[in-house]
């Protein structure tokens, strides 16, 4: 199985444990590296029986000042605004231990612009591979309303409804 970091994380596959599949063809991602993961089996040759997509970075729908607003935060105190961020992953639940990873303004600009696209989702079901998504309720960081509506064509989605971005809850 190969697994997808979080922007700014790295280490947070414990958080997954119970939905996480382990095999070799296997790709995982959670948030940012649910990008880099469906982009890798999109773009790979190689046999990939499962996706696993944990609280997809779904941003599409929100305005180009949201997305600018954000860049702004970072780019003025990065670490405040990775601070404040794993605050809002958690809500509204109490704020867990995280292993930080690398983060850039880059990295940040590719997920907030990242367009999740019905054709590449389609062509990835073509290949054989099953997607499943799994979304949180009470996520305070993505859309999921909108993810959820988008995905369901493509994917099994799990909603877990009283869970955070990081699909935990009030009993986890």
């Amino acid at each position: 199985m190969q697994f997808y970091h979080g922007f700014a994380l790295k280490g947070e596959t414990h958080f997954f444990e119970e939905h996480l599949e382990f095999g070799a063809y296997v790709v995982s991602g959670f948030s940012y590296g649910a990008i880099k993961a469906f982009k890798q089996v999109l773009n790979s040759k190689t046999r990939v029986d499962k996706l696993q997509i944990f609280s997809p970075a779904f941003f599409q729908n929100r305005s180009d000042k949201y997305r600018r607003l954000q860049m702004m935060g970072y780019k003025k105190n990065s670490a405040l605004y990775i601070e404040k961020f794993l605050e809002n992953c958690f809500l509204p639940y109490g704020q867990k231990d995280v292993t930080l990873g690398e983060h850039s303004a880059e990295a940040l600009e590719e997920l907030l612009h990242f367009e999740w696209n019905t054709a590449d989702l389609q062509k990835v079901l073509d290949r054989g591979t099953e997607i499943e998504v799994y979304l949180g309720g009470d996520d305070k960081i993505s859309d999921v309303s909108a993810a959820y509506a988008f995905f369901l064509p493509f994917a099994t989605v799990t909603l877990l409804k009283r869970n955070n971005h990081f699909l935990q809850g009030e009993d986890r």
